[in-house]
């Protein structure tokens, strides 16, 4: 994966881990509103999904692009379609 890539996963995974910690903190507080968590669960599934996306767009522009030169393309593409279908 480019540095680039890993670097930008990484610091959104980060801020994922950040709201994570907050809606369990939350959680600890029996008064905690409803909507609160449910807005904090939203921002941990963006970050995750904007993780994703860089994640994917490293590999497409690392691997993808140069498939058909290393003789790899149908193997790369079967890889991609079974990675997404959990997406």
């Amino acid at each position: 994966m480019p540095e680039d890539s890993r670097k930008r996963a990484a610091r959104r995974l980060k801020i994922a881990r950040g709201h994570l910690d907050s809606i369990v903190t939350m959680l600890d507080n029996p008064a905690v509103y409803c909507v609160d968590v449910l807005r904090q669960i939203k921002a941990v599934q963006g970050a995750l999904s904007g993780a994703g996306e860089v994640v994917l767009r490293g590999h497409l522009e690392a691997h993808v692009t140069t498939a058909h030169e290393r003789g790899d393309s149908i193997e790369l593409i079967e890889e991609l379609m079974e990675a997404l279908k959990y997406t």
